[in-house]
């Protein structure tokens, strides 16, 4: 073999070995299509040259194993974190419902807390007045000061009643607004009477009659 056909078997070698992808480390697993793949992190490149390789394609089987060591821990301590989440719930259920001297001062603040809230209710229903319940008319103790109006619509005259020092008018009986403040009364009927005078011709048929 000549030095130049050497020399270019050498070069086709060192090409070769160039090409060749290792294995710095396993990443994750999963399995697809009924076979073991793995993701895979190759020396020399970064994380977005990642792939997914299948098991049988590899030569890294320490590798593997250090990672499935790995995976294997981590499962282990999702189920201990599991189970010692459910003891401490059992723990706290039986010391809400035990006889214990806490857990009966609960038991008896609880309907001591709805006597307290019942007999609230019971002041405010008592304290708050409804608009029936309050007095009308002269009752109220207010001071007359006009009379606006009058109707009979419920069988019995009644004169709409306006307040001193309020806005506010409300519907008195005309037999006790007579009494208690007849002026005001008067002075309602005297604005609504209207005076006729007699007429000339009235006038002339009298003085000719006398």
């Amino acid at each position: 073999m000549s030095k130049k056909s050497e020399n270019e078997v050498h070069g086709s070698e060192s090409e070769a070995e160039e090409e060749e992808f290792s294995v710095e480390e396993v990443l994750d697993r999963r399995e697809k299509g009924g076979k073991v793949e793995y993701y895979l992190k190759w020396k020399g490149y970064s994380h977005a040259d990642n792939t997914w390789e299948p098991e049988e394609n590899l030569d890294c089987p320490d590798l593997i194993q250090a990672f499935e060591s790995k995976r294997r821990k981590k499962e282990e301590e999702k189920k201990a974190n599991r189970k010692s989440r459910g003891k401490d719930e059992e723990k706290k259920k039986p010391a809400e419902d035990d006889d214990t001297p806490l857990a009966k001062k609960k038991k008896v603040e609880k309907p001591e807390k709805e006597d307290r809230k019942k007999d609230e209710e019971r002041k405010k229903k008592k304290s708050t007045v409804t608009d029936d319940q309050k007095p009308q008319g002269f009752a109220r103790g207010l001071e007359p000061e006009k009379i606006i109006g009058a109707t009979d619509s419920s069988g019995q005259l009644m004169f709409l009643m306006k307040w001193k020092g309020t806005d506010e008018a409300d519907l008195v009986p005309a037999t006790q607004a007579n009494t208690t403040c007849p002026q005001i009364v008067i002075k309602f009927y005297e604005e609504r009477l209207t005076w006729h005078s007699p007429s000339t011709d009235e006038d002339k048929g009298v003085t000719a009659s006398n």
